[in-house]
């Protein structure tokens, strides 16, 4: 069978065409291929038989006609079109300073079965290529060179899509994958390159040794975005979501988002900022939001997002971003919203939270219909020689886990760069799914400007400092063309300069930096926060019309519909609740606030680990129709115009899901959204996310934030990895009023704890605690009356002491723990302890605990009791934090790990510190 492989290799699309041709006239079908398609008739007669045995005999037709030989060659040559277009990619000249590893077998044509006197003969195969009609074996050779082995390498023929794959193959055969530019477009592309390399000469010039991450080796990156945006808004984007680490970041800032080069001089002085509150960030991490006036005056929203160090971090956020802006901005118009992220060839390549937000690329609840993917690929990571920084062939390998396509381009060619951008976008706008296009380049200088890159690379960093930048190349090949000549290279230069002089000079009289401006116009009318905001919780009840006219939303189902019978008994229990025993449990509580907002005009979004029914069967805001899964979402028919509610199971995912919802609610002031943790432990696997954005946007971008985060919290016995939230690393990280943690008790306080989020003038992000057992905890309820007057509550006095001159032992304490003391109190009658609950632990409100603290003029004892080990929790902090001299601490001892992993060991823990608790 070795001998004729062809047969299963052949391109099949190729072989129908031809076939179908000689069914329709024989006599049009070259001889060769005639009497071949005849033994294929004869083949088919034998219908009965196996495939085995019809190969045989369409071998044995070819073996018995000397006219049938051509057509073996045709199907070698389909094979050697097939082969480039898989492999074409590993033998194309894109590497600018390092040689191109060798892979084998080569696309020599002798590995095809081919050999140079096939060279000159016609192949009907050429049609495959676009070509016109037959053409000679070395013409076919060309064109697969030109295609995907000069600049260019293609990695796509594993797309299972027939439709793309077909596309993509028609468009690269166009031109020959050739760039084509005019001649106005090309001077453009040369301004462009000018403005890239003449922004980090000057940089380099005037603040010498400081650090600014430049562009430099990878400047087409700059001519490539400007292409992406361009022709995105020809083909409809109305908006660009842009993330990237910090190489190259003040180059798109000043060249493509058009920032001042004044305030990006200023901030290089490092001077203080107008507001002396705010702490800021380095310059190279900032963020920053325009419209942008196109030269036809099509009007595009740019928006690059703030960065930490931790590079692919903002991906998530990005997504988040772009996601938002095409819900409420744009109808749900995925193509007026191009988000764009700009990787690291070593972080792309190690990083998983790349993994997974492009595991989000065509989910419900995530997708952005397609992200453009740059990387800057300078073939080294900080130190790291690219060798040891990953097992892949290319660092962009994950792009095949959603079978996106993938362009390595020669970063010094940068027409081919710029033609790979334009055909990234139009593949975008067309199928609205992710494409990766790898810059393979170089980095100038080390790490930083002041790193020395011999100490790691030396004979690399030989070859870059001979090596031109890709502006000298390019204005070389256009004086070459003679589209351009030096006195208008000198004019481009000498303009562009004195430009940069200008915004020096200008940058000179700024006595204090500003923020420059991020989402600036979503978040008008907020101001910050004061401490005297936190005094006093603002009025957050909802009248019994409207709670109501939500509880007969949430109680009722569509009658003509069959639902699971513990579905039907969950409805009916609720609507007794409201209407019988005026007792709303937790998951009632929950719903109902979320009802409240959406009627008067604040959108709801939940997204995180099994969200719709919830981790612990409690939420159910989705319910299914029993016999096809019909999806009823009561929420969302409460009344005509009212806002939408969505809630969204999320993939398994921590990191990536909360960096993106936590970018969704950057972009929505004025829209709950909250992520849920399927259990508050698992939340650490997203503690980057926490650490350098939730806990401290606000005080490095002047960036705040309302997302909320539920985190199931509670020692049940459970063992380890389902007992803490880690309260302990959120309160280490409060400062600055950056966040709200609460620790809450009843359905009503998370009620006016949700709807006090809309009630400041201002947002932050909470960080909530949520039950595991109170959900259906017999005295964690709450009335009607509960939401229909007041306000949240941040401490909960004890509302059960009749004479608090009583009273010798005041307990604080937090969360479900309460309920266990207080049963305690009651089956052993310690009624001289009161317990009062801190339902809000940052900010603390020092004014109402010492009021309630000197309420009991007989407390001796007072003391801070948790169910978690000394070690986590709340102890240090309230230690640090209670107006109280002589505190007195209840708690398990000092462990390594949350809780035991015997139910039965940590059960009798908890009776122990409960016990302790009323004997201390």
């Amino acid at each position: 069978m070795d001998r004729f492989s062809f047969l299963n290799a052949a391109h099949l699309q190729f072989f129908d065409e031809l076939y179908q041709k000689y069914l329709e006239n024989p006599d049009i079908v070259e001889p060769s291929w005639r009497a071949f398609f005849q033994g294929f008739d004869f083949a088919n007669e034998y219908a009965d038989r196996s495939p085995v045995e019809k190969v045989k005999v369409i071998e044995k037709a070819v073996e018995q006609s000397p006219d049938l030989s051509h057509i073996i060659k045709e199907f070698r040559v389909i094979e050697l079109i097939n082969a480039y277009r898989q492999r074409g990619h590993l033998f194309t000249e894109t590497n600018p300073v390092r040689a191109r590893r060798k892979y084998s077998p080569t696309l020599d044509i002798e590995n095809f079965g081919l050999d140079a006197s096939d060279l000159d003969k016609p192949f009907e195969a050429a049609r495959e290529l676009g070509l016109n009609g037959p053409a000679p074996l070395r013409r076919i050779i060309q064109h697969l060179k030109n295609v995907y082995c000069r600049s260019i390498g293609v990695e796509f023929m594993y797309i299972r899509d027939v439709e793309r794959r077909k596309w993509i193959i028609d468009r690269l055969n166009v031109n020959e994958n050739i760039p084509n530019f005019t001649p106005d477009q090309k001077k453009h592309i040369l301004t462009k390159l000018t403005e890239a390399v003449g922004f980090e000469a000057f940089l380099n010039t005037k603040f010498v040794g400081q650090k600014r991450f430049s562009i430099e080796g990878a400047e087409s990156l700059i001519p490539a975005l400007d292409m992406a945006i361009n022709h995105g808004a020809e083909l409809g984007v109305r908006e660009v979501v842009m993330g990237m680490a910090h190489r190259g970041r003040l180059n798109v800032l000043s060249n493509i988002f058009g920032k001042t080069q004044r305030d990006i001089f200023s901030e290089f002085e490092g001077k203080e900022y107008e507001d002396e509150d705010f702490d800021g960030d380095v310059k190279y991490h900032l963020g920053y939001s325009t419209l942008k006036v196109l030269d036809d005056s099509t009007q595009i929203r740019l928006t690059l997002s703030p960065n930490p160090s931790h590079l692919e971090a903002v991906n998530a956020v990005v997504e988040g971003i772009a996601r938002a802006r095409i819900d409420y901005n744009h109808d749900g118009n995925v193509s007026a919203v191009l988000p764009i992220l700009i990787h690291g060839d070593a972080a792309i390549a190690a990083q998983g939270i790349v993994y997974e937000v492009v595991q989000m690329e065509t989910l419900d609840g995530y997708k952005t219909g397609g992200t453009i993917h740059f990387v800057i690929n300078n073939q080294v990571g900080f130190t790291t020689n690219y060798l040891d920084a990953r097992s892949s062939t290319y660092c962009t390998d994950v792009a095949k886990v959603i079978l996106a396509p993938v362009f390595h381009v020669n970063g010094d060619d940068t027409e081919a760069v710029v033609h790979v951008a334009k055909f990234a976008i139009e593949y975008r706008q067309r199928f609205l799914r992710d494409i990766f296009i790898d810059l393979l380049c170089y980095r100038k200088y080390g790490h930083n400007e002041g790193d020395e890159p011999r100490f790691t690379q030396p004979l690399l960093y030989k070859i870059i400092a001979k090596h031109p930048n890709p502006r000298d190349i390019y204005m070389k090949k256009l004086k070459e063309e003679g589209l351009v000549d030096e006195e208008f290279l000198k004019k481009v230069d000498a303009d562009f300069k004195a430009i940069l002089e200008m915004r020096y000079d200008e940058s000179k009289k700024i006595e204090k930096n500003r923020i420059t401006p991020f989402l600036q116009e979503d978040w008008q009318g907020f101001r910050k926060a004061t401490r005297e905001d936190f005094l006093t919780s603002p009025e957050t009840g909802v009248s019994r019309d409207k709670l109501l006219k939500i509880a007969k939303a949430l109680t009722t189902l569509p009658a003509d519909k069959k639902f699971f019978n513990k579905v039907v008994r969950l409805v009916e229990d609720r609507r007794k609740m409201v209407e019988e025993r005026n007792a709303l449990d937790w998951g009632m509580g929950e719903l109902m606030a979320y009802g409240s907002l959406l009627i008067e005009g604040i959108p709801v979004r939940i997204s995180g680990e099994d969200v719709e029914r919830g981790t612990f069967s409690h939420r159910h805001a989705v319910i299914l129709v029993e016999d096809s899964e019909e999806e009823i979402v009561q929420l969302n028919h409460i009344e005509p115009g009212q806002a939408r509610f969505e809630i969204y199971n999320s993939l398994l995912s921590e990191y990536g899901v909360l960096g993106f919802d936590y970018g969704y609610a950057l972009a929505r002031p004025n829209h709950l959204v909250i992520w849920e943790a399927q259990f508050g432990d698992f939340a650490n696997g997203a503690q980057i996310i926490i650490d350098q954005f939730i806990s401290a946007a606000e005080d490095k971008w002047a960036v705040q934030n309302g997302l909320v985060l539920y985190l199931p919290h509670g020692y049940e016995g459970q063992g380890a990895e389902h007992s803490s939230a880690r309260l302990e690393r959120f309160l280490q990280l409060c400062a600055q009023l950056n966040m709200i943690v609460c620790n809450l008790t009843t359905p009503a306080q998370l009620f006016h704890m949700l709807r006090r989020q809309f009630a400041w003038p201002f947002r932050k992000p909470v960080v909530l605690m949520s039950p595991k057992s109170l959900l259906r905890h017999p005295r964690a309820t709450s009335t009607l009356e509960e939401l229909e007057s007041g306000r949240f509550r941040e401490v909960i006095d004890d509302h059960l002491i009749e004479d608090k001159a009583t009273i010798t032992k005041l307990v604080f304490v937090t969360g479900k723990f309460y309920y266990e003391l207080l049963e305690e109190r009651e089956a052993e009658k310690h009624f001289d302890t009161a317990l009062v609950r801190i339902e809000q632990l940052y900010p603390l409100p020092y004014q109402k605990i010492e009021e309630i603290i000197a309420s009991y003029p007989n407390a001796k004892k007072i003391v801070w009791a948790q169910e978690e080990p000394s070690n986590m929790g709340a102890h240090w902090y309230m230690k640090m934090k209670l107006p109280v001299k002589d505190l007195l601490v209840v708690c398990p001892s000092a462990s390594a790990s949350p809780a035991s992993g015997s139910h039965q060991a940590a059960i009798a823990l908890q009776k122990r510190t409960i016990k302790q608790v009323f004997s201390i």
